[in-house]
């Protein structure tokens, strides 16, 4: 499967612990609570017996258990990678066997999380960022780039083409959960002493959410009912244990819904119907919800979804749908949200925000790596940043407060000379930069940037303003901004920029602000007063609805 980004693995060896032999537990209750044990009536605590020793181990004959995820095994930049993650997973596997675990190992090798990832459009791009921000890179943008492609200066993303290609023998690819290409994976299941079978096949239907219970049956332990006094929901999936001994058994997984962005499909006992309601290439959906047109298969006889069998059999497709919304009931899945890069933003997505209603946000030295969702949202709109500082006789350099990186992001710093400066870099393809004449003095300042947004939509661009104690010292313009996010793991940093830096004019290791830093204020400005007509008022507001209409 093409496109790695990384893998993630989680190794439990759980029959190595020791415990007390005639405890008998209740291991649907998490953490596993001690007995209660007869008070002590001996007075003197030279004559008293403490109570045994509470510990816990596995039921007998349990597995270890290594769960390995690849997000996407790749090709063409991504294959270097893909082949050191699997030389690595291939040591930690060498590993366990060296401390002679690795016959009681249950071992889930899963090739890939979805299908392969087509955001890169039709012509890929040189920063991943961009699709997220609803930007459309051209040829010549990424060409520019060329060089660079698979390095550090650039997070790529190979064209979509390449992902159709990728998911061959299925169509489609990640985001359409509406077909095996955006859904289906391999999975290598290795167990010694618990599988007598050696390399053979099974291909009953089953989901990630059989997983977990494959591992508890394994182990011989109940799902968990209550963790730390919360009472659990039942776990959804099945476990595939049965199929370990008999290739031919029924599948005891019958029934699956699907959805992602609209595109959603229902499987039921070997018969598969799904609709496309928006690729992950196209800017809108194809039709409203209720006017989608959806596909029906038989997986027992058509394995690569290549036979559509709505028109022959739309009392089965009728009986399909139905099943859908009735299982769309019962997960919650309703109502059913379509919208993209709308999402990214809380007000947008209408989904709670722990900066919902806040105007200011104040940071001290020693934060750093707020992501997005914890730090205060300065896009699209009017805001300022004002730092209390205290500049050393020798003078001071350094990054005050930044947010995002090489990728996307801002940073309010000390130049090299001290002088206080302001970086906008958008997406990677346009950078924006406001600077002081002259350095800050010593002694204490107060450094302050005003942001004046244009307004009219998102993404849109502004005034850019620094002052220094008041007085003003620079100024500019800065075209365009981001509107939906700048990162998710180059973070907001105060006293430096970690990661990937914002601006060339430092180093990402040597940000550090060698001044010292009282505060940091980031603080939202109202709206102007609104002069426009009703008609005019609705314009902007389905413009801003639609967030990436424009």
């Amino acid at each position: 499967m093409p496109y790695i980004f990384g893998f993630m693995l989680a190794v439990f060896f759980t029959n190595v612990a020791s415990a007390t032999e005639s405890t008998v537990l209740d291991r649907s209750v998490l953490p596993i609570p001690e007995p209660n044990y007869p008070h002590s009536k001996v007075l003197d605590a030279r004559d008293a017996t403490p109570p045994p020793r509470f510990e816990v181990k596995a039921p007998e004959g349990a597995p270890n258990v290594l769960i390995v995820l690849i997000d996407d095994m790749g090709f063409g930049m991504s294959s270097a990678f893909g082949e050191y993650a699997d030389t690595e997973i291939g040591r930690l596997v060498q590993a366990i066997g060296d401390m002679g675990q690795l016959d009681n190992t249950l071992v889930f090798y899963i090739v890939g999380d979805n299908g392969t990832s087509a955001e890169g459009g039709m012509s890929g791009m040189f920063n991943e960022y961009t699709y997220f921000n609803g930007v459309q890179e051209t040829v010549q943008d990424v060409l520019k780039h060329y060089d660079a492609l698979g390095g550090p200066m650039t997070y790529a993303h190979m064209a979509a083409g390449w992902a159709v290609a990728g998911d061959t023998p299925f169509t489609w690819t990640k985001q359409v959960a509406s077909n095996f290409g955006g859904t289906r994976n391999g999975m290598v299941v290795h167990w010694p002493k618990g599988i007598q079978a050696k390399g053979e096949v099974r291909s009953q239907f089953h989901h990630v959410i059989d997983i977990a219970p494959t591992v508890l049956e394994a182990a011989n332990i109940p799902e968990p009912k209550s963790v730390n006094g919360t009472v659990q929901e039942p776990i959804e999936g099945v476990s595939m244990a049965y199929s370990f001994a008999d290739a031919k058994a029924d599948s005891h997984h019958k029934t699956q819904y699907f959805e992602i962005y609209g595109n959603r499909a229902v499987y039921h006992d070997g018969w598969f119907a799904g609709t496309i309601h928006k690729a992950p290439w196209e800017a809108k959906p194809r039709a409203k919800l209720l006017d989608d047109k959806w596909e029906l298969y038989d997986t027992r006889k058509d394995f690569s979804l290549a036979q559509d069998l709505s028109a022959q059999n739309p009392q089965k497709l009728k009986e399909m749908q139905d099943l859908f919304i009735q299982e769309a009931i019962k997960n919650r899945v309703l109502p059913i949200d379509d919208r993209v890069f709308e999402r990214v933003i809380a007000k947008l997505a209408g989904r709670p925000d722990l900066m919902d209603g806040r105007t200011s946000l104040t940071v001290y030295p020693g934060m750093k790596g707020m992501s997005e969702n914890v730090f205060i949202n300065i896009k699209n709109s009017s805001h300022t940043i004002t730092a209390e500082l205290d500049i050393p006789k020798n003078g001071a350099k350094g990054v005050i407060l930044a947010q995002g990186g090489r990728f996307g992001g801002w940073s309010l710093y000390l130049d090299k000379g001290g002088k206080p400066a302001y970086a906008y870099n958008f997406l990677g393809l346009k950078r924006f930069n406001i600077a002081a004449a002259k350095p800050l003095p010593p002694g204490k300042s107060t450094l302050r940037f005003e942001f004046a947004y244009d307004g009219g939509g998102l993404g849109k661009g502004g005034t850019g303003k620094l002052f220094v104690n008041d007085q003003p010292v620079g100024q500019g313009q800065i075209d365009m901004t981001q509107a939906m996010i700048f990162s998710v793991d180059d973070a907001a940093d105060v006293g430096e920029d970690d990661g990937t830096p914002v601006t060339e004019d430092y180093k990402a290791m040597d940000s550090h602000f060698t001044g010292t830093i009282q505060k940091v204020t980031v603080a939202l400005q109202s709206p102007k007063p609104n002069t426009q007509s009703a008609d005019e008022e609705a314009k902007k507001s389905a413009v801003f609805k639609k967030a990436m209409a424009d």
